[in-house]
């Protein structure tokens, strides 16, 4: 059944205990914002049909990031990484970059979500290498309202 790979179980204060294949985990060769001593996380799904998934701490049950695809929101976006950037996650083809934001939530008012656009988190499909990137000389916000309108908020289980 599981061909070799290895299932790991990490607690979560979110979903519980959840168990994951090792090679989905993703190394963060350098850290995300604020979390210098977080290098290895998982996406976990909310829910099949969500357009957010949860990049959860494997070490840290309290550490997660709701994370999302712009696409998903039809937010136009599009970025040059750096030949330096590319060369710390050692990409060698632009098909193996996937980029994903960062959203925030508030619990009083989930429509009021915003994405980070100015720091995404590039990932390395490939190697499952991460790191969060700073868009320089970009005109990118931090908090880019998530929602236009009243209908997409509805479409969306954020969870």
């Amino acid at each position: 059944m599981n061909n070799g790979e290895k299932i790991l179980t990490i607690q979560t204060s979110r979903f519980g205990e959840v168990k994951i294949d090792e090679c989905v985990i993703l190394e963060f060769v350098s850290p995300i914002i604020g979390y210098n001593n977080h290098k290895f996380f998982a996406l976990i799904d909310y829910s099949a049909d969500s357009p957010f998934k949860w990049l959860q701490s494997t070490h840290d049950p309290e550490l997660a990031f709701a994370v999302t695809l712009c696409s998903y929101f039809n937010i136009d976006y599009q970025f040059e990484l750096s030949d330096e950037n590319a060369e710390t996650l050692g990409i060698k083809d632009a098909n193996d970059i996937l980029a994903l934001n960062i959203v925030t939530i508030p619990h009083e008012c989930p429509q009021n979500a915003t994405i980070n656009l100015l720091a995404p988190i590039i990932l390395n499909t490939e190697t499952k290498q991460a790191m969060q990137v700073i868009l320089h000389d970009q005109n990118f916000e931090i908090k880019h309202p998530l929602f236009q309108n009243k209908d997409e908020y509805e479409m969306c289980s954020i969870g």
